[in-house]
């Protein structure tokens, strides 16, 4: 018995460690990728996609094989609302998003899974879950607006032309308010369909990545011309390895990489840790994204947008009740000190 615990408690270290690797490394790969291209958001979206489904494929369906727990239909409105928010979160970069706010903005599932759960579910919160999600808004609110005055100062060319900016970045800010809804709404659905058949992580994360590959076709001119333009960036010489590719493609390759590991971590910690601990691992890794982001890649961030994202982790550890959780076992850390 003594010699199987250790792996028990390993899982989540393993996880939490997939998770902030996978994830953090995952956001710069992607940043690399869209300041050389800001519209290549589709073929990383398909990359990524073809990736998990053709390892899902091959361990999850067992080829084809294995039939699903949950019947296709349920699958294919699950994916036609993930097929829609994967798309319109990449294309938002695409609109004078800077990767800070659209990181500070994607925070804001909390607010939208509360809205959508009092609408649909009926669902009541109580007083400190309300302040923390008025917190996430103000926060959101802060940083978007601060960055609303930054594309119209740097836009400054002339006055048409700055307006011009503006406006697209308005449509930015539109299509990643719907992305973030339409998250929720999915979410919401999974819920009830998790309920209805239990959970079937991995074979939803297959059926999620699969079904939706045919609609790519619509994007096939839109990514094929990325395809030539990575095809003519600068070559690059993989370390260890000695194989030479384009550069952008090599970033691509690490960011499908990084992508899968980071799946497969939240995926781990879904099925070890509760809920509270997940949403409480996810958002320490945006914190480290962003502050990576902001640091590494010298994106523009004031002292306006620090307090805006101190308002967004504040709210979300607290609609977490981490507070709560906390208290007690550092009381008892207390204690056990006193005895010693």
């Amino acid at each position: 018995m003594g010699a199987g615990s250790p792996p028990g408690t390993m899982r989540p270290a393993l996880a939490v460690g997939l998770v902030f690797s996978g994830c953090c490394s995952n956001v710069v790969f992607l940043e690399l990728l869209a300041r050389e291209f800001p519209g290549c958001g589709n073929i990383v979206t398909f990359a990524q996609f073809l990736f998990i489904a053709v390892e899902g494929f091959i361990f999850e369906t067992n080829f084809g094989r294995k039939r699903p727990a949950i019947p296709i239909r349920y699958y294919l409105i699950m994916v036609a609302m993930f097929f829609t928010v994967s798309v319109v979160n990449n294309y938002a970069l695409n609109l004078n998003i800077a990767m800070p706010l659209h990181m500070i903005f994607r925070s804001g599932s909390l607010i939208a899974s509360m809205v959508l759960g009092i609408i649909i579910l009926k669902k009541r919160y109580s007083v400190s879950k309300y302040t923390s999600i008025a917190l996430v808004s103000v926060g959101i609110f802060i940083c978007t607006l601060m960055s609303a005055k930054q594309v119209t100062s740097k836009s400054s060319l002339s006055e048409e032309d700055g307006l011009h900016v503006f406006m697209w970045w308005l449509l930015g800010i539109a299509a990643l308010t719907f992305a973030l809804l339409m998250s929720a709404r999915m979410g919401i659905f999974q819920e009830t369909i998790y309920k209805q058949f239990g959970k079937h992580s991995k074979e939803a994360l297959f059926y999620n990545h699969a079904l939706p590959l045919p609609g790519f076709f619509l994007l096939a001119p839109n990514i094929y011309a990325h395809a030539v333009l990575f095809s003519q960036s600068e070559p690059f010489q993989v370390p260890g390895i000695g194989l030479t590719l384009p550069i952008m493609w090599f970033y691509l390759v690490m960011n499908v990489i990084t992508q899968y590991v980071c799946i497969r971590g939240v995926f781990i910690l879904t099925t070890e840790c509760t809920s509270l601990t997940v949403t409480l691992v996810v958002t320490l890794r945006k914190f480290v994204s962003l502050i990576f982001s902001i640091l590494y890649f010298k994106n523009p961030f004031t002292a306006w947008h620090w307090l805006g994202t101190l308002f967004v982790f504040m709210g979300t550890l607290m609609y977490t009740e981490v507070w709560n959780s906390l208290g007690p076992l550092l009381a008892r850390h207390r204690k056990e000190a006193k005895k010693e």
